[in-house]
Formats: C-alpha cells, sequence, structure tokens
C-alpha cells in the first residue's frame, strides 16, 4: 500500500472508530507483510490486538481462495472476541487499478451490551416464561446463518494463526496431533494449504510442531498437493 493510501485509510479508520463507538472494533490491514499487518486499529479492546498483529484465518482464506476478484467485500461474518463474545464482522477489500488487494478495512461489532439490555427491558414486561417463548434470542442459528462457517480468530502472532487452525482442523477431524496417520497428515496440511495458512512466515515451522512431524515432512507434503493441483 503507497504512503498516501495508507495515510488515508489510517484516518479513515480513526475516524470510523470514533463515529461508530466503542462497539466497533475498525482495523486496517496492509498486505505488504501479512505477518504483521494491522498498521492502524480502533477500539481494539474488543479483539485485543495491536498495530503488528498478523491477518486473521478469514483474511488469509480470502487471499487463497481469491474470492477477493469478483466482490468488493465480505459481510456479516462471525467473529470471537478477545473475551469470547461472537462478533458481526465485515470486510472491504482494498485493491490497487490493476484489481490486486493490497489491504483490508474491518469492522467487527460486538452487539453484546444491546442484547443484555433488550433481555432486561423484556425481562421487566414479561414473565420469565413468555420472554423464552417468544423472544429468545437464538445465537446458535444466528451463527450458522452467517458466513464463513469457520468463525475470524483474532490471534496476535502468526505462531498463534497457524496453531488455531490445526486446532480447528484437528477437532473436525476428531484426532489427536500424536495419533495422525500420515494420510491424515497430508489431508491436515492440504485444508491449511486452502485456508491460506502457508502464506504466513515459519508457517511450516508451526504447523510441524503442531502435528508432532518435522518441517521437512510438512514440505514434502506441500510439495506433493501443488504437484497433484
Amino acid at each position: 500500500m503507497s504512503p498516501q493510501l495508507l495515510q488515508q485509510f489510517s484516518k479513515l479508520t480513526e475516524f470510523l472508530g470514533r463515529a461508530l463507538g466503542p462497539d466497533y472494533e475498525v482495523a486496517l490491514h496492509d498486505l505488504t507483510d501479512k505477518d504483521c499487518s494491522i498498521v492502524a486499529i480502533a477500539n481494539n479492546h474488543i479483539s485485543g490486538r495491536e498495530i503488528g498483529a498478523p491477518l486473521t484465518n478469514v483474511a488469509l482464506k480470502i487471499i487463497a481462495d481469491r474470492s477477493y476478484l469478483t466482490s468488493d467485500y465480505r459481510v456479516h461474518y462471525r467473529g470471537v472476541s478477545a473475551d469470547g463474545k461472537m462478533l458481526r464482522s465485515s470486510t472491504f477489500f482494498i485493491k490497487d487499478e490493476t484489481g490486486a488487494l493490497i489491504g483490508m478495512l474491518c469492522i467487527n461489532f460486538d452487539d453484546s451490551r444491546y442484547k443484555a439490555l433488550s433481555d432486561s427491558i423484556l425481562g421487566l414486561c414479561h414473565p420469565d416464561a413468555f420472554v423464552e417463548t417468544n423472544f429468545l434470542f437464538d445465537e446458535q442459528r444466528l451463527a450458522t446463518q452467517l458466513l464463513p462457517e469457520e468463525p475470524e480468530s483474532f490471534q496476535h502472532t502468526p505462531r498463534g494463526v497457524a496453531g488455531s487452525e490445526v486446532a480447528s482442523v484437528l477437532r473436525d477431524l476428531n484426532v489427536a496431533a500424536d495419533r495422525l496417520t500420515q494420510d491424515e497428515k497430508m489431508e491436515v496440511v492440504g485444508v491449511l494449504e486452502s485456508r491460506g495458512v502457508f502464506l504466513l512466515k515459519g508457517a511450516v515451522k508451526d504447523v510441524a510442531e503442531a502435528l508432532c512431524c518435522s518441517p521437512a515432512s510438512v514440505y514434502r507434503y506441500l510439495s506433493k498437493l501443488r504437484k497433484d493441483d
């Protein structure tokens, strides 16, 4: 991202943070360095991240699947706050004159205060049983409506991103890392590749450690997968 564009979007990040208020985190990512991509952030108490934090799992997948080529933004998908609350997240894709993705402007909305207030007001007006029957907020149903399926995880380091993604894949497989077969390890590496995890520097080493194998093995799996593709 050029210095002029960076300055302009940094000002926009600050403006949006102040205009929208403390329940909205606004983060600006410069894709020049995916390991330290956040260059401006407002209301960072929501995710706990600082300037210099890496791209998220969702951002990496957007780069890997190139979905930014057919859209200018992605809205209303799930994120998870620093204290475990569900967020409503949206991302605007910053592109250069050729259409190449050079940055992302992300907004993460924590609506938990409003939900709590709504529940309190309904509780004053109606018996609990009536509220539960007619007004119960089905967070699980809402979660299934928001995309992507895997929620956005806000990590502080590239190592954290890699570790979180490995843990996610292992949960889906329902198997411990030290019990994986060679084919299962290749399957895990394939999923991580599709999610863009290996765009981060040092990801091979971090993934190898999480899978209880050597970096050479991960490189071998990647080589085979890319050759097959």
